[in-house]
């Protein structure tokens, strides 16, 4: 396992990332101009664009970007900027938009008055031609499990068709939906403004990488994707503009026993 972790401008830094290297993106950039990270962002589409297609450059074929976003709220109006995103990295850089995911969290606070609290993000999983991996997570608990399936029709978490001649026991749990809930107010020893749920990061690299597998997150943050490659034996690439977050995200990385 290999743990790279570069402090500068990922445009830049990408540059020495060789072409089609990288398994798995698994990211969150800045929303809009939400945060100012310590003075540091400069966040625009024009940058975005750059980024989305060093991004593009440097995935495998077969290999996902994980692209979690959410909008800004500008005098009343939605930015929309999550779908101008993920529209971009689709008409403009030619990856398939394999699935809308949310990320369903489960303590909202509520901000403003005349809408309904804000509860998810979005986690975009673009794809760079046909998938190379998807290592489903079966959590859902099945109603009927246990119980033989009969006739022509599909089991609960089969992939296979069923027949009178090839029956299927129903299993405990089945493929999870495309919602993912997790608490978001993380660990709150961690200074950073905006931390990533460790599971989210872990279960999207479980889903879409095995062991062995390069992931990169080019808006390292406070280390957390770091954090979950390290304990999933993935090799990982992180990058990080902010010094000061570079260097929590450093430490608790190395520290991650």
């Amino acid at each position: 396992m290999k743990i790279d972790l570069w402090q500068g401008d990922c445009l830049e830094l990408m540059k020495n990332i060789p072409d089609g290297s990288v398994d798995l993106v698994v990211t969150s950039p800045p929303y809009d101009n939400l945060r100012t990270y310590n003075g540091t962002l400069n966040w625009n589409f024009k940058i975005f664009s750059n980024i989305a297609k060093e991004l593009t450059r440097v995935l495998k074929k077969g290999g996902v970007i994980v692209w979690v976003v959410g909008d800004a709220t500008i005098k009343g109006s939605e930015t929309g900027s999550s779908f101008r995103q993920a529209l971009y990295f689709k008409d403009q850089c030619g990856l398939n938009l394999h699935d809308t995911m949310i990320y369903k969290k489960r303590n909202v606070v509520p901000l403003s008055h005349k809408r309904y609290e804000q509860g998810f993000e979005y986690m975009f999983v673009l794809c760079k031609g046909k998938i190379n991996t998807f290592n489903g997570i079966k959590d859902k608990p099945n109603k009927y499990h246990g119980s033989k399936v009969h006739g022509t029709q599909y089991a609960l978490d089969e992939t296979k068709r069923v027949t009178n001649h090839n029956k299927a026991i129903i299993s405990e749990y089945g493929l999870r939906h495309n919602i993912f809930e997790y608490a978001n107010q993380g660990d709150k020893r961690i200074k950073h403004p905006a931390k990533f749920p460790y599971d989210l990061a872990a279960d999207h690299i479980k889903s879409w990488s095995n062991e062995g597998d390069t992931v990169l997150d080019p808006f390292l943050g406070s280390g957390t994707t770091g954090v979950a490659c390290k304990n999933l034996n993935r090799n990982f690439i992180g990058i990080e503009l902010d010094e000061k977050y570079y260097q929590i995200a450093k430490e608790r990385i190395e520290n991650e026993n």
